[in-house]
């Protein structure tokens, strides 16, 4: 994997485009959430150029990691975001059997536990733009529909974790919050909250994840046996002491 850092900007080989969508979206279903999980009905108050202006010159005087915000000409204004990977099941990956062909090979992995990744995005940019240029920059091949974007506010003492909609704008989340995670972070996890919607995965998916429970399975019984096999070579040991022959 690469530095974390992707873009929805510009074009090289430090940046990854996302302008259009890379993937095809099945319908989505309706899916129960978690009870701590309510789904995003933030109404914005749209903001003049000025505002923008004044609120980005705040921004800026505020930022202690260098990710400062730039307005351009037209009244877009570019930025960065972080994005907390909170993936639970496992990803598929696609890769090039050889350089040049279009035979390729999957295989799927867990994503190490909140891993940060980086993105330089446009005002203009959606949720979903978003979700497709992270699946890109990790090479991922599952469908975007199967993960949403959440955000997470801290108020009170109390957190709350709300799931976006696939049209809100990160970076004006960001701007109208301020550049502190500890008031506004993002965080990227599988859609589906309640029963799995099997039947958006494809059958080399669910072969994946069938070998992965499988190999699960076997290392939580090999535990099993272990810890088995060392409390009764105790109870020997304890057995022996204590009938042993004075």
């Amino acid at each position: 994997m690469s530095s974390g850092y992707s873009s929805l900007e510009e074009e090289s080989e430090e940046f990854f485009t996302a302008r259009t969508s890379f993937f095809g979206r099945p319908p989505a279903k309706a899916r129960p959430e978690l009870q701590d999980v309510q789904k995003e009905r933030e109404t914005h108050t749209y903001l003049s150029k000025e505002e923008v202006k004044e609120k980005i010159q705040n921004y800026n005087s505020s930022v202690t990691d260098k990710l400062k915000m730039t307005l351009n000409s037209n009244g877009t204004y570019t930025g960065f975001i972080k994005v907390q990977m909170e993936l639970y099941r496992p990803i598929t990956v696609q890769t090039s059997v050889n350089p040049g062909e279009h035979a390729h090979n999957e295989t799927s992995f867990y994503l190490p536990p909140g891993y940060m990744n980086k993105l330089h995005i446009s005002s203009i940019n959606t949720v979903r733009e978003v979700i497709e240029a992270l699946l890109k920059k990790f090479l991922v091949f599952d469908n975007p529909a199967k993960f949403a974007l959440y955000k997470r506010c801290h108020k009170e003492d109390q957190v709350y974790t709300c799931k976006l909609s696939d049209r809100e704008h990160p970076l004006y989340l960001r701007l109208v919050a301020g550049p502190s995670t500890e008031t506004l972070s993002f965080v990227l996890r599988e859609h589906e909250t309640g029963e799995v919607m099997w039947e958006a995965f494809s059958l080399p998916e669910l072969q994946n994840f069938l070998r992965i429970l499988d190999k699960e399975e076997d290392e939580q019984l090999q535990i099993l046996k272990r810890r088995y096999a060392a409390y009764k070579d105790k109870l020997e040991e304890a057995l022996g002491g204590v009938w042993k022959p004075g």
